[in-house]
């Protein structure tokens, strides 16, 4: 069985743990808990033909005071950054992590989940800068851990992008 190892990353409170408890456990708590150092989750499912393991790492949130520990991002086969749509500093956020990520993995596949898409309406994102990252490679999905919005859905394309 392959084992690859993604890790969710981004600020505080974009919805990290409960985009792996959505998925992981098809549930939804509107209660907040915040992840200290790293929360390790597992996930069996089929790609092409062959059983493969996710080790979800969830990171602890990040901010301009903590920044995520190095060791947790080696051996990673991928990874998910989280942006929560309503705050636009978290996009901010994220494009440091994702240079970090870049400086020491290298190359590796990712998706950019732009969550709680349940709450669009509260939505306060810059559609340019949105689209200079899609034009700087950025691959983004809307997602709500809440009502489970396209999270299965991205978790098996990245899972698929590993098998290759």
């Amino acid at each position: 069985m392959l084992q690859k190892k993604i890790c969710l990353l981004g600020a505080f409170g974009v919805g990290k743990t409960s985009l792996v408890r959505r998925y992981v456990d098809t549930i939804f708590s509107d209660t907040y808990l915040t992840t200290v150092g790293v929360k390790i989750d597992k996930k069996v499912l089929g790609v092409e033909g062959e059983e493969m393991a996710l080790i979800l790492w969830d990171i602890a949130g990040e901010d301009a005071v903590s920044a995520v520990r190095v060791s947790y991002l080696r051996g990673a086969a991928g990874y998910l950054l989280v942006v929560d749509g309503t705050r636009p500093e978290t996009l901010e956020t994220a494009a440091s992590i994702q240079k970090r990520i870049d400086a020491e993995l290298g190359p590796v596949p990712f998706f950019v989940l732009l969550n709680k898409s349940d709450l669009v309406e509260d939505w306060a994102l810059a559609p340019e800068r949105i689209e200079a990252l899609e034009a700087a490679g950025w691959n983004f999905r809307r997602t709500s851990a809440k009502t489970g919005l396209a999270v299965e859905e991205t978790f098996l394309e990245l899972a698929g992008r590993l098998a290759r």
